[in-house]
């Protein structure tokens, strides 16, 4: 991982530089072109699993943090390089069962919720059609560092009026061992700023790996959008 984080640092830190020393008219392309500026983001995840109908009862709540490098192309075009802790993994409604028997009215409902928390790389290109809308798409490098499933079975019964709920759950860590430490995918989103240091974004990431290895990769792999707020130094 510190070689993942020194990588990107260097990287971003060289073509800052050579952003910043080459001359405006050693290329038609750099004509109007802002300067490199850092920046960090946060924001809310909704995720998902590749097998499950989308729809509320499979979104997966969570959050991504990070920092960011916009490095101008052109005018028109720049380079968006993050660093991100992200949050993936899915909700799923097992079953929601009623019985009324005349007399007890009786609603079970087991849930199941698995997090999954990832340290990602985006390398977002940028295309601006106005100065301050912009799209964007990309490939996104993520590495996986831990998880929970939880699961949770509520049974709610009610006789005469008067209602007894009884719940039941259970917590356990996601076996490493049994995941692909690395994830692909792409991503594609949009943004806008609101100030020139103050923005917001939404972006759709697809993954293309499979997340168990013991299971076939197109039924199993991440799918998240994410909405958030971003400000630049």
């Amino acid at each position: 991982m510190k070689k993942l984080f020194l990588g990107l640092a260097l990287t971003a830190g060289t073509l800052a530089f050579a952003q910043e020393t080459t001359t405006t008219n050693t290329s038609p392309l750099k004509k109007d072109a802002q300067p490199v500026r850092f920046g960090i983001k946060a924001g809310g995840n909704s995720a998902y699993f590749s097998q499950q109908q989308f729809g509320m009862n499979s979104q997966k709540l969570g959050f991504h943090a990070g920092a960011f490098v916009n490095i101008p192309i052109s005018k028109h075009f720049s380079f968006q390089p993050e660093v991100l802790y992200n949050q993936m993994g899915s909700r799923d409604v097992i079953s929601s069962l009623e019985t009324d028997n005349g007399v007890t009215n009786v609603k079970t409902k087991l849930q199941d919720k698995v997090t999954m928390n990832y340290i990602s790389v985006p390398l977002m290109v940028q295309m601006r059609p106005t100065e301050k809308f912009y799209v964007e798409a990309g490939p996104e490098f993520s590495y996986f560092i831990n998880g929970k499933n939880k699961g949770e079975a509520t049974v709610a019964s009610t006789t005469g009026g008067i209602t007894t709920t009884t719940t039941s759950s259970h917590s356990e860590d996601i076996d490493k061992d049994q995941i692909n430490k690395f994830n692909f995918g792409l991503g594609l989103g949009l943004g806008y700023d609101i100030t020139s240091n103050i923005g917001i974004n939404a972006r759709y990431v697809n993954s293309l790996t499979k997340i168990d290895k013991s299971r076939p990769a197109a039924e199993n792999n991440n799918r998240v959008f994410q909405l958030g707020v971003n400000y630049k130094f």
